[in-house]
């Protein structure tokens, strides 16, 4: 499947700053055409790019104070599945910031008794969650975890996706978030998803059910979303002003959940 996805995102840097994007697709990709530009008051800025543990390509800048513009754009076909070593797996079962998988054991245990490990385990937590929350734009705040998403029973991508993933871990299941650009998706945003380690693999859940699971692109991987957003500010201050998000694919297949499915 070939994609085209890209992004911009515009801030108005207020005081020096360094900052950091994840925007980039991750090294499991070999992207055509790709092109990453970011400038201040339209003068290109100097960047440097780091890998984290999982391929993911950060790029950081240094900037004064201006009107900073961050431009992505690639074509990407397949990539390469992602592994998973006994190490990361261990750290994929313990509870993290906003996924508390400690504090929502009992809910686990209640509705999901008899299926850990299996196929049919990702589909009823997918599922269960997709039934149980309501999508609404600015229903929640970035602090809130998990548990709060599930007391609130509402959120978006980002809060389904931490509720999976606490609810897999909870049940013995290695589980983690994903920043991807997702074709299909309706409004355009970056998007965020849970995967669980099933027969041998990295598997999506995605309880909004809002894109082919297929679709998706690696941006970022980590416990949650502390370790996927697309832009961090370490020091100083950059209020953002606009963020645009782009994902087509040349064919759009069907979902069904119940299916096991890997990104790449």
């Amino acid at each position: 499947m070939q994609r085209q996805v890209g992004s911009r995102i515009v801030l108005d840097v207020t005081e020096p700053a360094d900052l950091v994007f994840a925007i980039a697709v991750s090294r499991a990709y070999d992207p055509d055409r790709e092109l990453l530009e970011i400038t201040l008051d339209g003068e290109a800025v100097e960047m440097h790019e780091v890998d984290d543990v999982h391929g993911g390509r950060l790029h950081r800048v240094a900037v004064g104070a201006g009107r900073l513009e961050a431009a992505y754009s690639a074509a990407v076909g397949g990539g390469r599945a992602a592994d998973g070593p006994e190490v990361e797996l261990l750290q994929y079962l313990r509870p993290s910031r906003y996924a508390e998988s400690d504090a929502l054991a009992p809910t686990a245990a209640a509705e999901f008794r008899g299926l850990a490990g299996s196929a049919e385990l990702l589909a009823a937590v997918s599922s269960w969650v997709g039934t149980r929350l309501a999508y609404v734009s600015g229903s929640s705040q970035p602090t809130d975890g998990a548990e709060r998403t599930l007391l609130a029973r509402a959120g978006v991508c980002r809060d389904f996706a931490h509720l999976c993933v606490a609810l897999l871990r909870a049940s013995g299941v290695p589980a983690r978030l994903v920043a991807v650009y997702a074709p299909g998706l309706d409004p355009m945003d970056f998007h965020a998803v849970a995967e669980a380690w099933v027969d041998g693999a990295w598997r999506v859940v995605d309880a909004t059910t809002l894109a082919p699971r297929s679709s998706l692109v690696r941006i970022a991987t980590g416990r949650d979303a502390a370790d996927t957003a697309f832009l961090n500010v370490v020091s100083g201050r950059a209020d953002l002003v606009s963020v645009e998000v782009n994902a087509i694919a040349d064919g759009l297949p069907d979902d069904d959940v119940t299916e096991l499915v890997s990104i790449g």
